[in-house]
């Protein structure tokens, strides 16, 4: 998978946000955009064209699985 330095380093390129490894994916933290990102044989598509906008409702569970703290 991705390790922990990459994703230090990796952030949303449509909003700038932090990341958050959920399964081979990389969600965005940011309440607005909600980016979604394969990681395809160990590398993270970081194309915006490419991602995924989620859905509030789904965003969030998955806020709340990995305890990121955001505004409701």
């Amino acid at each position: 998978m991705i390790n922990e330095e990459l994703l230090n380093i990796l952030c949303c390129p449509l909003s700038k946000a932090d990341l958050v490894l959920d399964g081979d994916t990389l969600v965005s933290t940011d309440k607005n955009t909600r980016r979604r990102y394969k990681i395809i044989d160990g590398i993270p598509i970081m194309l915006i064209d490419e991602s995924e906008e989620l859905s509030l409702e789904e965003w969030e569970k998955i806020m709340e699985k990995h305890k990121i703290s955001y505004e409701k």
